[in-house]
């Protein structure tokens, strides 16, 4: 089993579909890479060789951040934004879409699941 950038890449997968297993490397990206490093996209990883995992590793390390750094910094642009009281901030904070979508009907990936009526909530009483 492949091990880039702290990940077990899978086996039976091609290689450009297991790179994309590694957070921040995408189906763009993992071809670019591939290419980069003068590896077949269609080759399972089962079938790569020690070197051509070193060379797709090295290229990776040269390209920019992926996995821990990149989940790192994407945490912190967001802590930014909280401290410093935006909206997009006040946002993230809240739980709520964060780039205009509306909420009055959508928006369950992020508001959660509806909260539903009331169990004890007591009705009106008739009045005779």
């Amino acid at each position: 089993m492949a091990r880039i950038a702290g990940v077990d890449l899978p086996r039976n997968k091609q290689a450009r579909i297991g790179l994309t297993y590694i957070y921040g490397i995408g189906n763009p990206r993992a071809l670019r890479i591939l290419g980069a490093a003068n590896v077949d996209p269609f080759i399972k990883i089962q079938d790569l060789g020690e070197d051509e995992v070193n060379r797709i590793r090295q290229v990776i390390e040269e390209e920019g951040q992926v996995e821990g750094d990149l989940r790192k910094d994407v945490s912190m642009h967001i802590k930014r934004l909280i401290d410093i009281q935006s909206y997009r901030g006040l946002r993230h904070r809240r739980g709520l879409p964060t780039r205009g979508q509306r909420t009055h009907t959508n928006a369950r990936t992020r508001k959660g699941p509806r909260k539903g009526t009331i169990a004890g909530k007591k009705k009106a009483t008739a009045k005779t």
